[in-house]
């Protein structure tokens, strides 16, 4: 309690440089280690010159991309799912919890069987449209009880919907036999990401978290209350429909870039509201570097616990989760406030 106190009472900007410093230091540990450690010396050689050879190659083809890929992804998942939480004020909201991956994945599925000429493009405009029907029939049966929806009806829903559109993918993988291309996006994970893929998808996630940013005095006020919202001049159902586009482009484009990610959106904001507050001004921002660094210390345990071997980074993450995702239920939706 003191602890937080103390942090609480430090201002943001210098909360926001901690946090970006430890970014920083999380992107050169995943630079430097895994099946093949290197020296410090190789990853400033592969940023600051042309030097080519076995290590810098590694480290400027595989280990560079793969590690921006997870910062992008971290910070998509976590400012969608704080925006999620934010919107329906509900905290156990996640992109992977409320049918939005699970929906990507099974529009992923048709794409592959149907058109496997796409692109990667096409391939990204597929999990939106599937990020859109998931969380479509999510809200959509969580609200058919007269009184709307409750936190955990909605979690429920999540978990029926999920559970068929998984059984979906499964099915058009068996049936048209590409159960390979299917279970790689499925599984989750950051290898083989390359520089093409990445170009394609960071415009949407960077433009993305900067409108959120724009909206965040929004979102802080509708996290109270539509009333309150209303009462101060807000366009209420303006500014819903333009959040709720944000969260179907963060969490479709991560999932074309590394696939199924559940529990990234839930966690983070937990983590963060108690640093600096419950104003979405200085949580997105936060949420945006702490989940990078989640995603970057995930991807280096994934590389390093069985090296050379790699464990799946979406098993990682769903060892943490789970039991977070249990202690936020058992604490009536609170995690460390």
């Amino acid at each position: 309690m003191i602890l937080m106190q103390a942090i609480q009472s430090i201002s943001f900007p210098y909360k926001l440089a901690a946090a970006t410093i430890l970014l920083v230091l999380s992107l050169a540990v995943a630079l430097l280690y895994g099946a093949a450690d290197m020296e410090v010396s190789d990853v400033w050689k592969a940023l600051t010159t042309d030097i080519s050879n076995k290590s810098t190659n590694i480290i400027r083809e595989l280990r560079l991309p793969r590690e921006i890929a997870a910062i992008l992804v971290g910070a998509g998942l976590s400012v969608s799912g704080a925006i999620m939480q934010g919107m329906t004020r509900n905290p156990l909201a996640d992109p992977g919890l409320l049918g939005l991956t699970a929906g990507a994945n099974a529009v992923l599925a048709l794409t592959i069987a149907l058109y496997p000429a796409v692109g990667y493009f096409g391939t990204m405009i597929a999990c939106f449209i599937g990020a859109g029907v998931g969380a479509g029939l999510v809200f959509g049966i969580g609200s058919l009880r007269r009184g709307g929806f409750s936190p955990f009806r909605i979690v429920l829903a999540g978990a029926a919907v999920s559970a068929l559109l998984f059984a979906v993918a499964d099915g058009v993988a068996l049936q048209f036999n590409i159960s390979k291309d299917v279970s790689m996006w499925t599984a989750g994970g950051l290898l083989g990401v390359t520089w093409q893929q990445i170009q394609v998808i960071a415009p949407f996630i960077i433009i993305g978290i900067v409108i959120a940013l724009f909206l965040a005095r929004q979102l802080t006020i509708m996290s109270f209350s539509d009333d309150l919202a209303v009462g101060l001049g807000q366009k209420v159902t303006r500014v819903k429909v333009t959040l709720f586009v944000l969260i179907i482009i963060l969490a479709g484009a991560s999932v074309a870039l590394v696939g199924n990610m559940a529990f990234i959106g839930l966690m983070v904001p937990h983590i963060v509201r108690p640093i600096v507050g419950q104003d979405y001004r200085y949580v997105l921002p936060m949420c945006a570097v702490l989940g990078s660094c989640f995603m970057l210390v995930a991807d280096t345990l994934a590389r390093t616990i069985n090296a050379p071997y790699e464990t799946p980074i979406a098993a990682i993450i769903s060892i943490i989760g789970l039991p977070f995702f249990l202690l936020i239920v058992n604490r009536g939706g609170k995690a460390f406030s």
